[in-house]
């Protein structure tokens, strides 16, 4: 309540940016788009929705801001690439840091297309940019690019409700032994298999799998440009 006195009197003001960055930390706390409505985000900020709907016309202009906020800021390192290997790796794990730090982006990407100038060149040009400037031809980057941002997307949905493919706490490491248990210990009649490779199943969500797929299309790559420089 105080929050909201506080944007009332006008100490804070309301801006296109904070609203966004608020929409964000409710969508990425429920990991669920259809739970932020106008209401619930004009109570989040203490104002009224007339209010909202003064800087963004509907919830879509909302939802197309989220996606600008997120695609246009994705963080690539400023120093250039040693080579395609490099520059596919540094994508790869660029595009899963965004989905992490933003989960709602997933359901974004899952059900609208995002044209927007911002969004474009952060999350798009970008990163074709770095591969082409590494040495990979345009149409092979692009669908370099193409493979990349989708293994993220499913990569991040798929660990994002299993927090012990990511032990890096105490906690997690205890969900990832529990989990390692209740594999182990499913009828061995019915699950052999998943029984007798119960550590190695519990491990399907960490980073060490998404290394181990990234790296696998990275040689796919470097063999297939290779054999087209060989042609050529």
């Amino acid at each position: 309540m105080a929050r909201q006195r506080q944007s009332r009197r006008g100490d804070t003001p309301l801006s296109p940016e904070r609203i966004i960055e608020a929409a964000l930390r409710i969508s990425d706390a429920d990991g669920d788009l259809d739970r932020l409505t106008v209401r619930r985000l004009a109570t989040e900020l203490g104002v009224g929705t007339m209010t909202l709907y003064s800087h963004f016309r509907s919830k879509d202009e909302i939802l197309d801001g989220m996606a600008d906020h997120v695609l246009g800021r994705m963080r690539l390192p400023a120093e250039p690439d040693d080579g395609p290997a490099e520059a596919l790796r540094t994508a790869g794990h660029a595009f899963l840091a965004m989905m992490r730090e933003h989960p709602s982006v997933m359901r974004l990407f899952a059900t609208r297309i995002t044209d927007s100038p911002t969004a474009l060149r952060g999350a798009m040009e970008a990163v074709l940019r770095r591969l082409v400037d590494a040495g990979i031809p345009g149409p092979v980057a692009v669908r370099c690019y193409g493979f990349l941002i989708t293994y993220a997307i499913g990569f991040a949905s798929y660990q994002t409700p299993r927090p012990w493919g990511r032990a890096t706490t105490e906690d997690g490491t205890e969900q990832r032994r529990r989990r390692r248990h209740f594999y182990a210990a499913l009828p061995i009649e019915k699950f052999p298999l998943v029984v007798d490779l119960a550590a190695e199943v519990t491990e399907l969500p960490s980073d060490a799998q998404f290394d181990a797929g990234l790296e696998a299309y990275i040689d796919s790559t470097l063999r297939a440009l290779a054999q087209d420089a060989a042609r050529a």
